[in-house]
């Protein structure tokens, strides 16, 4: 009988309002008052110094010489850029290999979710986290396999699935860990 006098209680109102305004326009001015100078900085290594816009504006358009090259190299750093044809090799294998697992997963959800709404099978609560786990942590691997699948050849297009591939590219990547470390 305790427990039902409790239901019949008012609730408790909040009658102060926050003591933050929400919007503080002093906060806005400092951010909008020299909006010209905000610039990405990338002081990493890898991404060089920021250009100046003397240099962008004095470099000739390169589009045509860099197609012709099979390999960029970098002042600073001597690690050769990917071929474009590798690299949208590389990007529709890592898109399959995640994308395939990712709607397996929601279409096994869904599947699972429909058979207990209609009362055709009492769906264990382990059964949607198994699958979930399965099918996302796949999707997970998918981009490191669809990377090391992809034929680094640029006039080689590999297999469908790319095991002869994924074995050499693992083998040359470990080579030149060995090689930079020792």
């Amino acid at each position: 009988m305790k427990t039902l006098s409790i239901l019949q209680q008012t609730p408790l109102h909040i009658t102060k309002t926050t003591p933050w305004r929400r919007c503080n326009p002093f906060l806005h001015q400092l951010h909008l008052k020299n909006p010209q100078n905000w610039r990405l900085h990338a002081g990493a290594k890898g991404f060089g110094g920021a250009p100046s816009s003397d240099n962008i504006q004095q470099q000739p358009n390169n589009k045509q010489k860099s197609v012709a090259k099979r390999y960029r190299k970098n002042d600073e750093d001597e690690d050769d850029k990917i071929p474009d044809v590798v690299w949208e090799r590389m990007i529709s294998r890592i898109l399959f290999y995640v994308g395939l697992p990712l709607i397996m997963g929601f279409a096994l959800l869904q599947i699972l979710g429909a058979l207990k709404e209609q009362k055709l099978w009492d769906v264990p609560n382990w059964v949607p986290f198994l699958t979930s786990f399965l099918t996302f942590g796949s999707s997970a691997l998918g981009v490191a396999y669809g990377t090391l699948s992809t034929s680094w050849d640029i006039e080689k297009e590999g297999s469908f699935l790319g095991f002869e591939q994924a074995q050499r590219n693992w083998g040359e990547m470990w080579k030149e860990e060995d090689e930079n470390n020792g």
